[in-house]
């Protein structure tokens, strides 16, 4: 993942469990895209009193933005457990934290830029992805020794 820093924080009591800190950046891009489906959702179910069927009102605007600013980061973080071998833990342990006020994030925000944010959360190194790392290290590993043929014929 471009533009972002994943750094293991130490073990946690339970066994293979780690505290990890993400820096990153949520694209600007997928955030409209989830502000316009999440709009477009809500003027399919919309029935706000004072305004007609399918009318989004100003004040639920904001809300709109929150939402999908949310949804930008967590799918960011899910990218990132992706792109750096880790994967999650099951239900309330593995959630995610981020450290910036969202709300804050949105009062200013505008549609379309990138969100840089920092977060923490636990999880487990994908035995799967590090086994395949450790298994063609090996290989570069052998590929790399030099070996004297003459002198295994002897």
């Amino acid at each position: 993942m471009p533009d972002s820093r994943m750094k293991n924080m130490g073990a946690e009591d339970e066994e293979g469990v780690y505290k990890f800190w993400l820096s990153a950046k949520a694209d600007g891009e997928k955030v409209k895209k989830l502000r316009a489906q999440t709009e477009k959702e809500a003027s399919r179910k919309a029935n706000f009193p004072g305004f007609r069927k399918g009318q989004i009102p100003p004040y639920a605007q904001g809300q709109i933005t929150t939402f999908a600013v949310q949804e930008a980061l967590i799918k960011t973080c899910e990218e990132s457990l992706e792109a750096y071998g880790l994967e999650s833990l099951p239900g309330s342990s593995g959630e995610v934290t981020v450290n910036e006020d969202i709300k804050e994030i949105c009062k200013g925000y505008k549609v379309g830029t990138d969100i840089p944010f920092t977060a923490t959360y636990r999880g487990k190194y994908d035995s799967a992805v590090h086994a395949a790392m450790e298994s063609s290290e090996e290989e570069t590993a052998a590929e790399d020794v030099v070996v004297d043929v003459e002198a295994v014929a002897e």
